[in-house]
């Protein structure tokens, strides 16, 4: 199946053609007067024409209709989805939210574009073997790129690309403008990471050296599939833009792509082929060693938002508190957490929950992850066995909507007494032990 056949290699310059339709892809040019099978040209630009080369972002599509045939947008509701950063006060507290509810079998039926940088959860629960978004709808977002991360069930991403099976552990971008749909086999649930104004890339590796973190070979791009279907009835194609949805309708499947090529395309990663490094002699590294992907600002060094996370890995550091050290930082920390317990909380912080530390909020380990880790016997161990937490970090400062802070219900208005019994270890007789 389409969805089991992937390209390698992150950014790599691609080529595919659905083998149904051999030789469909142009020789030697990308717009003839007319192209094989009598498909139409069109190019996705994902930079301006004239960024650097190493920048420059564009695929070439052979469709067999163009995207530009389609009935007039109109603006549709927006749901919990919203633009208006203001609809409630800044509130600069630690916040933590519990695992956010799959919908019941007896529950209205929704889609993903029902279901909600911005960070966006989801939750979404089908009994049918597979749900084609809504019977036909698709979605796409003319505003940036979708980071996602499913934490519970597999979701089948159909794009104008080819298909991309998506599981726990595993996270797929789709860039801004690429048109896909959602397909749930039972019971799902993840985070959406949202950016604007930037595309994912590689972070530098610096002293590291030519190889580690996430391995652009472990990077794969879906093969061209397509489907040529009519659809009298419509077919809906939904556009975020400017913060708001607007939908057209048009009578034939937007997944009508049998060849493409270029450097421009969706793309899924396993998690588990991150190459974690870790310090191997003493004190706690900074958690950028773990960034997967970074969508950079033009301030060298500081990111629109990093994905990084924190996987299985040996702890092995000598004299030191070897959990995440107490931290204010001018970066927002959203987490979350896919499986597993965090080894900063392994209370409260549950798989499917989320936690905010906003711009200089004070955060860190609880009290009991303090304690016994001040008296731990420092032995090599194997830290976050079975477990897979990430943060989405960013430069600027993120607003909690009304819905996040009080229609959801979800936020756990204790969150603060997980560090109210720490207590003071000051000794102002110490001595160093002699050695």
């Amino acid at each position: 199946s389409a969805q089991s056949v992937y390209m390698r290699g992150f950014g790599n310059e691609f080529s595919s053609e659905d083998p149904r339709c051999p030789g469909s892809l142009p020789e030697g040019q990308n717009s003839p007067q007319v192209c094989p099978y009598g498909l139409y040209a069109e190019q996705l630009s994902g930079s301006a024409f004239t960024c650097p080369r190493p920048a420059n972002k564009r695929s070439w599509l052979y469709r067999i209709l163009p995207s530009v045939k389609h009935k007039p947008f109109t603006l549709v509701p927006c749901g919990d989805l919203t633009e208006n950063w203001d609809e409630v006060e800044p509130d600069p507290n630690q916040m933590r939210w519990l695992p956010f509810t799959v919908p019941k079998s007896t529950d209205k039926k929704v889609d993903f574009v029902a279901v909600r940088s911005s960070y966006h959860l989801w939750c979404r629960k089908q009994q049918i073997p597979k749900l084609v978004l809504s019977c036909f709808r698709c979605f796409n977002n003319s505003d940036g790129d979708f980071l996602i991360v499913p934490q519970q069930g597999e979701i089948l991403v159909t794009t104008e690309f080819g298909k991309m099976m998506v599981e726990p552990n595993e996270i797929c971008v789709i860039q801004q403008g690429m048109r896909f749909s959602v397909d749930v086999f039972g019971e799902t649930r993840g985070y959406i990471l949202e950016v604007y104004g930037a595309h994912f890339e590689l972070p530098d590796l610096g002293p590291i050296g030519a190889n580690g973190l996430a391995n652009p070979r472990d990077f794969l791009y879906p093969v061209a599939w397509y489907e040529d279907r009519k659809v009298p009835t419509g077919y809906t194609v939904i556009n975020k833009y400017q913060g708001k949805l607007f939908a057209c309708q048009q009578d034939f499947s937007p997944f009508n792509v049998v060849a493409w090529h270029g450097n421009y395309a969706p793309y899924k990663y396993n998690l588990k082929n991150f190459m974690v490094i870790n310090c191997v002699a003493f004190d706690h590294a900074d958690p950028s060693i773990f960034t997967v992907l970074t969508a950079k600002s033009t301030k060298p060094g500081v990111a629109v938002a990093d994905f990084v996370i924190f996987p299985p890995r040996w702890g092995v550091a000598d004299h030191t508190f070897r959990p995440p050290y107490y931290h204010r930082n001018c970066m927002s920390e959203f987490m979350g957490l896919i499986e597993g317990h965090y080894e900063a909380k392994e209370e409260g912080f549950l798989p499917g929950g989320a936690s905010l530390h906003s711009i200089m909020t004070p955060h860190g380990p609880d009290a009991d992850c303090f304690e016994k880790n001040c008296t731990a016997e420092l032995q090599p161990e194997r830290v976050a066995e079975e477990t897979m937490a990430f943060m989405f970090e960013s430069s600027f400062s993120m607003a909690v909507t009304k819905w996040g802070l009080q229609t959801c219900q979800k936020l756990d208005k204790t969150y603060h007494q997980c560090w109210e019994p720490l207590r003071s270890h000051f000794n102002p007789n110490w001595k160093p032990s002699k050695k």
